[in-house]
């Protein structure tokens, strides 16, 4: 079943994952819509607005992967370690944003698990 549709699943996950581009040119908004608090300060800024680029290229990955099934499961696995330590940290340092950072939080681990339930139950070598 997954690998019939994992094409328009990774299409939809990298579409939902590149909204982040939001915390990339608008850091205090997008730290206001998933955690609901921000930061202040130029390195504030900086390692904020670097974090959304890299979740937003993540994102453009699974939509490349979508289309680029030789390199669907490199993109797979990259993406789950990045949604994993997300997840982790949340959890484990974040209860305090947990109110507003569910959405996320529930998202990425659905993410995790359907990506790779056709990881690991793919038929074909290469997607």
């Amino acid at each position: 079943m997954l690998d019939k549709s994992i094409k328009w699943i990774m299409l939809v996950i990298g579409l939902i994952t590149c909204s982040m581009i939001l915390v990339a040119v608008s850091p205090q908004q997008g730290l206001m819509n998933t955690f609901g608090a921000s930061l202040d300060g130029d390195l504030a800024s900086i390692v904020t607005q670097s974090w959304g680029m890299l979740i937003t290229i993540t994102g453009g990955l699974l939509i490349y992967g979508a289309f680029s099934p030789e390199h669907r499961k490199l993109v797979i696995v990259a993406a789950c370690v990045s949604k994993v330590w997300f997840v982790y940290l949340v959890l484990s340092r974040g209860q305090a944003y947990m109110d507003s950072a569910i959405t996320a939080v529930v998202f990425d681990s659905v993410a995790v698990v359907v990506l790779l339930a056709y990881l690991f139950t793919s038929k074909s070598s290469n997607g």
